[in-house]
């Protein structure tokens, strides 16, 4: 039987990836904004079957702000280290590097200082000479539809000119948001990889030059056509040991964010051809056969000696927000905004894109409230609340319920993100509450997420996260090593 694989391989809110092989094994990182930790570093040796490894950056913003931080990161080996270079549109191009993709990485460092610089990509070059292009956000520069390309110190330190624009989309017949550049080179020709029109409708489009700098001739390499993957957006080009090239990008589906498909490609006349003949493809031939398959964690039992990595929280934490303990975690009742939107305090982790059953049991002592919520532009929760007679389950606009010790509560999200609430008080998981219609947020999907708040003085403690999710391999039930 012929190993294959079906889309999306990562049916989760990894937005942007980019990705690369060193030797067997391959590696993504994505964008984070402003979740800490950011940047995760994922490892595969198959291209469909993913882990989380560890974070390249480890802090953020003391205050929640939507949309900000780690745009549209590039990830490249060079040199022997790990680099990545992102772009925060409030500050400028970063980047940061390590010997070991599990870390310690280095510290940001700022190589290009701006306003509206963002999704930037480097390429040394054979004869030693470094290079950085970037997009522009309209929102901070006035401007975008443009990439710039730079000289850049070959210990990418900083950038050595002003900047030439090398691609002028308002110049190209329905180009718009052209953005996301990856910068490669393949048979001495230099390449550009943009998506343009949109992270909803558009389309990836490839540039071709014999120079670097120029003059870029353009093809769009990937659109929706027949099927039902609106925008193909951006992503990386990669390759096996075996010389087959591989394309992956994501997908915007609103509350589930942007998940992300792996495409076919190959080379034709001189440019190239993803998916099925430029539109993209249910399911394919596995890229690499015989390894053992692969998943980013979901649920956490809490016994570790840290959270998992599939956790981070919504700014830069406090120690004294959390505590594992015993197989539990503990939850300060901290201040902060009633808003579960504005508050730092929340750990959360990406809405699965497949239904799913969430469980978590949780008791409260102390002054406070906290319990499990589904968070984006909008959100809604079950869990617990104090009061002068001692805890009750709440949930919306249900009724409160007294309750005596720990309570199992939980979310059922089936199919288009409707997620109904639910919670044990002795018969068993029972609905409670109205269904709730999951939202995105700035530029992410929805999340999954815990808290607890209050004036200080209270505490939650949850005890293992189940998440378990309605099941739909990425490997296909025709086999994987056959």
């Amino acid at each position: 039987m012929t190993a294959t694989y079906r889309n999306p391989v990562l049916n989760a809110d990894w937005s942007d990836p980019d990705v690369i092989r060193v030797g067997d094994d391959f590696y993504l990182t994505a964008s984070t904004f402003t979740k800490v930790p950011g940047l995760p570093i994922l490892h595969s040796r198959d291209l469909v079957g993913w882990t989380i490894i560890g974070h390249a950056v480890t802090s953020g913003y003391a205050d929640v702000r939507p949309g900000c931080g780690v745009w549209a990161p590039s990830l490249r080996h060079h040199d022997g280290r790990f680099w990545i270079f992102y772009g925060d549109p409030d500050v400028g191009i970063y980047q940061v590097s390590a010997a070991d993709p599990r870390g310690p990485w280095t510290a940001p460092h700022v190589v290009k200082p701006g306003s509206g610089l963002i999704d930037p990509c480097p390429l040394w070059d054979e004869d030693g000479q470094a290079y950085l292009v970037h997009g522009w956000a309209k929102s901070r520069a006035g401007i975008n539809n443009r990439l710039t390309l730079h000289r850049m110190a070959p210990d990418a330190s900083k950038v050595l000119d002003e900047g030439t624009l090398v691609i002028d989309a308002d110049l190209l017949p329905g180009y718009r948001t052209l953005e996301g550049p990856k910068l490669y080179k393949h048979d001495g020709v230099y390449w550009i990889f943009a998506p343009a029109g949109g992270v909803e409708q558009g389309w990836q489009s490839v540039f071709r030059a014999e120079s670097i700098f120029g003059p870029y001739e353009d093809r769009i390499v990937l659109e929706q056509g027949g099927t039902d993957v609106n925008g193909p957006h951006q992503g990386g080009w990669v390759d096996t040991r075996s010389g087959e090239h591989w394309f992956m990008h994501f997908q915007d589906r609103g509350p589930y964010g942007r998940v992300v498909h792996l495409q076919p490609m190959a080379w034709e006349d001189g440019w190239p051809v993803m998916g099925d003949k430029g539109e993209p493809v249910a399911e394919a031939a596995l890229p690499v056969l015989g390894d053992v398959p692969g998943e980013p964690a979901t649920s956490d039992d809490f016994a570790g000696p840290a959270l998992g990595l599939q956790w981070s929280w919504q700014a830069d934490p406090d120690p004294s927000w959390w505590e594992l303990s015993h197989g539990t975690l503990r939850l300060t009742c901290v201040p902060g905004p009633e808003d579960l939107r504005d508050r730092g305090a929340v750990l959360g982790q990406r809405l699965p894109g497949a239904p799913c059953l969430v469980t978590t049991t949780l008791t409260l002592s102390g002054e406070g409230r906290a319990g499990l919520v589904v968070l984006g532009f909008t959100y809604a929760y079950v869990g617990l609340a104090s009061t002068s007679d001692g805890p009750v389950l709440v949930c919306g606009d249900a009724e409160p319920v007294p309750v005596d010790g720990p309570v199992t509560v939980g979310a059922r999200i089936g199919d288009g993100a409707l997620v109904t609430f639910l919670a044990d008080t002795g018969e068993g998981l029972r609905e409670i509450g109205a269904p709730f219609q999951a939202t995105r947020g700035q530029w992410v999907g929805a999340v999954l997420g815990l808290f607890a708040a209050g004036s200080g003085t209270g505490e939650a403690i949850f005890e293992a996260f189940t998440v378990d999710i309605e099941r739909r391999s990425p490997w296909t039930s025709k086999g994987r090593g056959q």
